[in-house]
């Protein structure tokens, strides 16, 4: 068996650092609507339906209906999504944690409470809290997906990939389950499966710019740096395809400069591998 470089640690400690936060950014294709784990709570008020689509505006509206009604689901529900929206996640946990005090059988409640623990770095919390969201009977893809990188941030890899496994089942070739797959095999330096995954993710038409952007690190993180710079740009617009690549450069430099750090010595690296956050 071949020896692990000197620069393995460094390397590893890279992987998790930059790979924990792309995970959990790419469970669900990012917050692109208010209802992004089991679908909002139906409804055919007024109310509901003159909610923004804008995060912050809908914070404000769903704020309000909070605020007049702490035990109103759907408000809870859509104010803890917002408050995750707009990057207020320790409130969202907050917000929704005391939703599922109040409805403690709604499993979209349960849902989104999982999904904002997830965001706010409480894996194992969130792990459990997501297993009572749905069931052997009535699984939901992407709970077992958010569950699957739950499962990778504690560094359960074989376990997070079932997870995945069993959300394909459901959704053959899912873009945002693959993507996350691909991530799992980066945290264990996997890269080349990683590459493979992420591709066929890549090669899906609903795939979104953060297949992409995995894609692109996976492929720098193995030296082909001008294919991963190529990859980061795309079809993208002047201005967001020099960002990604100046970002790509950034993370890549930083890893660079970890491996050439003593054995033991803290790494310093980016968090986000390319993603937005949420």
């Amino acid at each position: 068996m071949r020896r692990q470089p000197r620069h393995a640690g460094s390397l590893a400690r890279f992987l998790t650092s930059a790979a924990v936060t792309a995970v959990l950014a790419a469970g669900l294709g990012g917050c692109q609507t208010m209802s992004d784990i089991t679908g909002s709570l139906t409804s055919s008020s007024s109310k509901a339906q003159a909610v923004p689509d804008d995060p912050r505006r809908a914070a404000e509206v769903y704020g309000e209906r909070y605020r007049a009604n702490p035990k109103d689901a759907e408000a809870a529900l859509g104010y803890g999504q917002a408050l995750r929206a707009t990057g207020q996640r320790a409130q969202a946990v907050a917000v929704l944690e005391q939703a599922t005090i109040a409805h403690p059988g709604n499993k979209a409640l349960l849902a989104a409470y999982g999904r904002a623990l997830a965001d706010n770095g409480n894996a194992q919390a969130a792990f459990d809290v997501l297993g009572r969201a749905h069931s052997p009977t009535n699984p939901d893809w992407r709970i077992l997906s958010v569950q699957g990188t739950t499962l990778d941030k504690m560094a359960k890899h074989e376990e997070a990939r079932g997870y995945y496994a069993a959300a394909l089942k459901i959704v053959p070739e899912e873009p945002s389950v693959l993507s996350n797959l691909g991530l799992s095999y980066m945290l264990t330096r996997e890269l080349p499966q990683a590459e493979e995954t992420l591709r066929r993710a890549y090669a899906n038409p609903r795939a979104d710019g953060r297949v992409r952007q995995n894609l692109a690190l996976v492929v720098g993180l193995q030296g082909r740096f001008t294919e991963a710079e190529t990859i980061a740009k795309g079809d993208l617009p002047a201005d967001e395809a020099t960002a990604n690549v100046a970002y790509l450069r950034e993370m890549l430099s930083r890893k660079d400069k970890d491996n050439s750090r003593p054995p033991g010595s803290k790494a310093t690296v980016p968090v986000a591998a390319l993603n937005r956050p949420d």
